[in-house]
């Protein structure tokens, strides 16, 4: 794939790109992964079980969210990360199983524990969109984003468990799209990409756990 040749090399840091809007700046940090995360855990653990299923939704986000994001922080720190957002495609294959890691361990005590279906549904399509954004990463050597694979998922989980209402957010979907481009951190079609398998794996994957 001859397009592919220019994203292999790592993506320009924000601060980098001084003449890209603040507004792209501020939704790319703000509704990075890690927060998407946390958010969709507890908007559908509170819906389900009130208070008990944010107790839970937290639990989850520290093997989906936070321990991720520390493991990103270490490898920055010795160097073998460039940035939060792993820009570089060949740090990104190697990255993405360790953090799948994280995410299969908490899976594992939230079963053992006797955690909320949903809220487990909801770990295991996450955990579920990791596979195809690792094949394509791997083997067809492309950067797909991370940060709409998530926000796409995220609109539709939401959208499975609480109505079509919440279709709506892809409309933020296609903003976090919009600031990943400006910043030069993906393609277009990396954005549309991976808001797509975002949205069908998981969806289709809390569709029939929850």
């Amino acid at each position: 794939m001859d397009a592919v040749t220019a994203t292999d090399a790592p993506a320009p840091a924000e601060s980098s790109v001084p003449e890209a809007p603040l507004a792209a700046r501020v939704v790319t940090r703000g509704l990075d992964p890690q927060n998407i995360i946390v958010g969709v855990l507890v908007v559908i653990g509170a819906a389900h079980h009130g208070w008990g299923g944010v107790g839970w939704a937290l639990f989850a986000a520290l093997f989906a969210g936070v321990i991720p994001q520390g493991i990103i922080k270490f490898g920055m720190r010795r160097g073998r990360l460039g940035d939060r957002y792993v820009g570089d495609r060949s740090q990104r294959a190697k990255v993405l199983p360790v953090l799948g890691l994280s995410v299969a361990v908490g899976l594992t005590l939230m079963w053992l524990l006797g955690a909320p279906r949903e809220v487990i549904a909801t770990i295991l399509a996450m955990l579920a969109t990791l596979v195809p954004i690792l094949v394509i990463t791997a083997a067809l050597k492309w950067k797909v984003s991370i940060h709409t694979a998530a926000s796409g998922g995220a609109v539709a989980m939401l959208a499975v468990a609480l109505g079509v209402w919440w279709l709506l957010g892809y409309l933020v979907v296609a903003v976090i799209a919009w600031s990943r481009v400006v910043l030069r951190d993906h393609t277009a079609a990396q954005t549309v990409v991976g808001a797509v398998v975002g949205a069908v794996t998981a969806g289709v994957v809390f569709g029939a756990c929850r």
